[in-house]
């Protein structure tokens, strides 16, 4: 597909601690959206190698070797397939050092072309990660993209500079999950995604987790704000979903947004000359 249009496979399982169970539901997904003519299939934060903290306690006896081989069956099913994936991973530093907590651009010839490391990281993060420093953006079918994980949107400078690089879609990852009960992340994750979204006219394909008790289900949003689709919550499951650059969307701030980036907090004039104006003590 061609055009400025591109074709976004979301998708959602039960994240766990073990790599060769996580392996085998990534390349179930990845046949299925082939199927299902996808360009780029997106998985969640620590999709392959689970997430420390949560699926197992620490690195301490961590089967690296076994990562990295499940990881080259998935690049070598990318090439066979023919699909663009973002990959949900952990990727080893030389000691002392602490892992990233990454996600891999992996291309439709089975070659990781780049990788995103997660740039903000909560207190437990860093117990166990090393936090990245770099954006990762690409461009398939004209569709211009970029790669944050989970924590990330808190920081709403992040997609300010991305916004002004030009990026038209947000592949994010999350691993909210695996909890005990229902959480304010049902109230503020999606949503915050959602605003992130409409203040810079972006696609995002949020893929969440859905190990039980998951919060919120991944979903995908359009340009202003709307979430077009999401997934059944706590359980497994892929949405392909269609963004194309030509279709116009609402959005409120278009004439103002790079005035408002350059540094202006109004869109009127500096000064107003009138006492009725500037004497804010009368009617």
């Amino acid at each position: 597909m061609s055009g400025f249009v591109l074709k976004v496979a979301t998708c959602q399982f039960a994240v766990s601690g073990s790599i060769k169970r996580n392996a085998n539901q990534i390349r179930n997904f990845l046949h299925k959206s082939a199927k299902a003519k996808a360009d780029i299939v997106h998985f969640p934060e620590c999709a392959l190698s689970g997430y420390v903290g949560t699926d197992f306690p620490n690195f301490d006896s961590y089967n690296w070797e076994l990562l990295i081989e499940e990881t080259q069956k998935i690049m070598a099913l990318a090439g066979e397939l023919g699909l663009w994936i973002v990959l949900g991973s952990t990727h080893r530093l030389t000691e002392p050092n602490k892992p990233h907590n990454c996600l891999y651009l992996i291309n439709p010839e089975g070659k990781i072309v780049d990788r995103y490391d997660k740039r903000f990281c909560t207190k437990g993060d860093l117990r166990h990660y090393t936090p990245g420093g770099r954006f990762v953006s690409f461009t398939v079918n004209g569709v211009k993209c970029s790669l944050l994980i989970c924590f990330d949107l808190r920081f709403p400078e992040l997609y300010r500079r991305l916004y002004k690089q030009g990026v038209n879609c947000i592949l994010q990852s999350f691993y909210n999950a695996r909890q005990r009960w229902p959480s304010v992340h049902t109230f503020i994750m999606r949503q915050t995604m959602q605003c992130r979204a409409a203040t810079n006219y972006m696609w995002a394909s949020c893929a969440n987790s859905s190990g039980y008790y998951s919060p919120y289900p991944s979903c995908f949003i359009q340009p202003d704000g709307k979430i077009a689709r999401q997934l059944m919550p706590n359980r497994a499951g892929l949405m392909v979903n269609t963004i194309d650059l030509k279709k116009k969307y609402y959005d409120a701030s278009a004439d103002f947004r790079d005035i408002v980036i350059a540094g202006a907090l109004s869109n009127g004039p500096k000064t107003i000359k009138d006492p009725r104006s500037k004497n804010t003590g009368i009617l």
